[in-house]
Parts: structure tokens; C-alpha cells; sequence
């Protein structure tokens, strides 16, 4: 049973919910286009969305690699996507002090799966109030997220989803392993399959991570097919142009044919 979230009780809809947008904010063109047309698309579809963009980039391979276009830019972009569309918004808060910035701007606060762990930020999290979906740490176990959640827990703040978003597979692959969604699913926590992201093939010599787009479909309908309460996937009308993580994500033009057949799939499983 999905916990009530007063800000997203959207996402208890029945159908899966959707996480979706660019890597990063890279100019309000750019993601006005990309929010416009995935909203669309779940509108057509049901599918409950909450759009997604990172403000700034904290974590990357090289020194010179983008990281954004400064954070107050991109933060009221963010702010203008939500009450220009009225669809929630998701950001990476990287700091307590970001998490305080943050909060002003959008209705989910995500932490990063390097972060899971975290403690101070997990609380700073916790204490905004927002919901707060945290990601599994690529090292980490499903069931080790229940640790994770209970920090944000004993601020008061029940407002928590999980993501899984794979696990490391010697230096440079991740794998899914799909017995840690119905593990994490026991915690009562809302849980998301994290799709371009575990697709990802990091530490690349290059300081580029690549990725295997081609495998989307797969990943994604593997998700519905065990219960995911949400997908995520980031996307861009032109993903070899995308300012990050381009190499796993999947062409825009592409978002509704896939959605479209996950949609008639959770449907046969909510049949079974």
C-alpha cells in the first residue's frame, strides 16, 4: 500500500507514476519543451507525472564537465515549470544548505545515490517538510534503505520514496537486481525503478560515463512487471546534444510509444 503524500497524492492513482525530464536544467527553453511535452504525454496516458531536473550537478567525472547554469537561474526556472504547468517538481540537493535553498523552489527533494548515506543531509532533508525520495546507494542493499528512510523519519517527516537505480558490477556496469524492489516495497515506502540511470556505465577512461539506451524498454517493463510504484527515465529531444548524462537517456520522440505499452502492461499485472 502506497502511504498517503498529501503534496503527490496523485501518485496513488493505480497506474504507475512517473519521474521524468533532462539531466540538468540547461537553459528554460530547453526544459519548458521537455516539461510541456512529457506532460502531455501523461496526460493522454494517466500517467501521474512529477518532472525532473537537476539544478546544478555536483557530482561529476572530469574537472571541466558541465555543471549548470547557476543555481538561482536554474532554481526559479524550476519554480516556473511548476506554477506555469502546475505539475510538481523534483530537484538532487547535494548539502544542508542546499536542501534549505531547494525547498523554496520545488515539492520533492531528491538525494543522490552516492549520498544515501548521508546523515546530516538526510535530516537537513527531512526537516524542510518536502517530500524526499532517496536513492540506493549503488553499494548499498535494498533492505539497508530502511536505514536510510529512518533518518529522514525521526524528523517527523513520513513524506519518504525510495529509488533503485542499480548496483555496481565491477568497475565500469551496473545491474538491476529485481528481488530489492519488493524487499524495499516491505518497507511501505512508495518505490521507483531509476531505468536510464541503471543503465549507466560509469568510470569510463574517457571521464564520460556511457550507457545502453537500447536497453530501456527491457529494464522499464521488467520494473512494471514486479511492482514498481514509479519509473523514472530522463529524456531530451536530442540526448548525443544533452549537457549530461546523454549517453543513457532516451530521445523524447521516443517517450510516448514506450509509456504507452507500459501502460497496458501494469494493467495485465494489476489483472493477475
Amino acid at each position: 500500500m502506497i502511504p498517503k503524500i498529501p503534496e503527490l497524492t496523485h501518485i496513488d492513482s493505480g497506474n504507475f507514476f512517473l519521474i521524468a525530464g533532462p539531466c540538468v536544467v540547461e537553459s528554460k527553453e530547453m526544459t519548458f519543451r521537455i516539461a510541456q511535452e512529457v506532460a502531455g504525454i501523461c496526460d493522454k496516458l494517466k500517467i501521474p507525472f512529477i518532472f525532473k531536473a537537476s539544478y546544478k550537478k555536483a557530482n561529476r567525472s572530469k574537472l571541466d564537465s558541465f555543471t549548470g547554469i547557476g543555481d538561482h537561474k536554474a532554481l526559479e526556472i524550476l519554480s516556473s515549470v511548476k506554477e506555469k504547468l502546475k505539475i510538481p517538481v523534483v530537484t538532487d540537493i547535494h548539502t544542508a544548505e542546499e536542501a534549505i535553498l531547494a525547498a523554496k523552489h520545488v515539492e520533492v527533494l531528491q538525494i543522490p545515490a552516492f549520498l544515501a548515506r548521508q546523515t546530516e543531509l538526510l535530516i537537513a532533508a527531512g526537516n524542510t517538510g518536502k517530500v524526499i525520495n532517496i536513492k540506493k546507494g549503488q553499494f548499498m542493499a535494498p533492505g539497508a534503505m530502511r536505514l536510510a528512510a529512518e533518518k529522514v523519519r525521526s524528523t517527523g517527516n513520513e513524506r519518504v520514496m525510495l529509488t533503485e537505480r542499480g548496483t555496481m558490477f565491477g568497475y565500469q556496469d551496473l545491474i538491476v537486481d529485481y528481488r530489492g524492489i519488493p524487499e524495499m516495497r516491505a518497507t511501505g515506502y512508495p518505490v521507483i525503478l531509476d531505468v536510464t540511470h541503471s543503465l549507466q556505465q560509469p568510470n569510463q577512461e574517457a571521464g564520460v560515463t556511457g550507457g545502453r539506451p537500447d536497453m530501456i524498454e527491457t529494464i522499464a517493463k521488467a520494473g512494471i512487471a514486479v511492482g514498481v510504484d514509479g519509473i523514472f527515465l530522463e529524456t531530451h529531444p536530442d540526448p548525443a546534444s544533452a549537457r549530461s548524462d546523454g549517453a543513457n537517456m532516451i530521445h523524447l520522440d521516443l517517450l510516448e510509444k514506450l509509456l504507452t505499452g507500459l501502460v497496458k502492461l501494469r494493467s495485465a499485472v494489476n489483472s493477475l
